[in-house]
Order: C-alpha cells, then sequence, then structure tokens
C-alpha cells in the first residue's frame, strides 16, 4: 500500500465536511476573543509631529539655482541628496551642471551634465543625475581620486576644473579648498627657454 496525498485524500474525503465545520467553529471564538482584546486596549498616543527643518545646503543650492534662473533649481534636495549618497562635495554635481548646461538650461537627452559629450540618454533628468553621481562616488575609474582629480579626468580641459572649482565657491565657499595650479604639459616646457 503506498501512502501519499491521494490515499490521504480518499480516506478523509467523507470527513472533509464535518472537518472543516470543526475548525471553523474553534477558529471563531478564538478570532472574536482576539478582536475583543484589541478593542478593549487603546491605541499608543501617537508623537506629536516634529517640525522638520529643511538641510541648509538644499535652501542654499536652491537659492544659488534660482538666483542664475536655472530650471534645475527644482532639483536641489535630489543634488544634496545623491551627493551624499555617494560620498561627493554636494556642491560638486551642480557646479558641473551650471557649467555643462546652464544649470538645465541647454541640454539634450536630459542629459544636464554632458556625460559621454551629451550624447547619453537618460530616462529623466533625475535618472541622468542619478547615474553620474553613482560614476564620480562609486566607480574604479572615478572612486579614490579628490574632485579636483575627478574634475581632471570628466573633462581634460585645462580650464574646466578651475571653472566648476569656481562655481563651487560661489554656491558655499570653503576655506580649506587647495588651488588648483594649471598643469604644465611637457611640450610647453620645451619652448620656455625664451
Amino acid at each position: 500500500m503506498r501512502f501519499g496525498y491521494g490515499w490521504l485524500a480518499k480516506s478523509l474525503a467523507p470527513f472533509s465536511k464535518q472537518l472543516m465545520l470543526a475548525l471553523g467553529l474553534i477558529a471563531l471564538p478564538v478570532t472574536m476573543r482576539l478582536e475583543k482584546i484589541a478593542a478593549v486596549r487603546p491605541a499608543p498616543p501617537a508623537a506629536p509631529p516634529q517640525p522638520v527643518s529643511p538641510d541648509p545646503r538644499t535652501v542654499r543650492l536652491k537659492k544659488f539655482l534660482s538666483r542664475l534662473h536655472c530650471p534645475v533649481s527644482y532639483l536641489a534636495d535630489d543634488f544634496v541628496s545623491a551627493a551624499d549618497e555617494n560620498q561627493l562635495d554636494w556642491r560638486l554635481l551642480p557646479s558641473i551642471s551650471v557649467i555643462e548646461s546652464g544649470g538645465g538650461k541647454a541640454y539634450r537627452n536630459n542629459n544636464i551634465f554632458g556625460w559621454n559629450n551629451g550624447t547619453t540618454l537618460f530616462p529623466d533628468v533625475r535618472a541622468g543625475l542619478r547615474v553620474v553621481a553613482f560614476k564620480l562616488g562609486r566607480s574604479p575609474l572615478y572612486r579614490n581620486r579628490d574632485v579636483v582629480g575627478k574634475l581632471r579626468l570628466y573633462n581634460p580641459d585645462e580650464s574646466y576644473a578651475g571653472s566648476v572649482m569656481s562655481v563651487m565657491n560661489r554656491i558655499s565657499p570653503v576655506v580649506n579648498l587647495r588651488r588648483i595650479a594649471r598643469p604644465v604639459r611637457q611640450n610647453q616646457l620645451a619652448y620656455a627657454t625664451d
């Protein structure tokens, strides 16, 4: 004789209605009792709502972008949160967007950062912001570099890093930023024999 589900179903078939009725009669009083207990206990008091003060970086960034009439000023919260998530300076991403697209005044493919020469297509501006922040903060290419090193890799033009750092200082000056010296190329040394 085989014992399996088929055997169990055949042997319990005549009792299934009675079994269900008995289980229902047992479960009903238990359920009713639990509902009474829940109704007797009052709900714990909710904590009074605490006023949430906005992040001062967000306020400062929103004011700065609004002063420049940048269409991306509504993304101030996203700029700061993306920078925090990826261990970036909170001023870096908005500064790059101001240099690359005028803060969202002129861009294509939802790419306000000019990522991949502006050819990379993003589903929306926020998605582009998240991708570029992730790449600058977590990509092995950029990960262990300081802000200047990231900018020089992002755009090797000599004046680019200085331009972005200038915008960063306009957003919020920082005392400990190191000065950017113009890098000397090898071929410039050959002609410096005046």
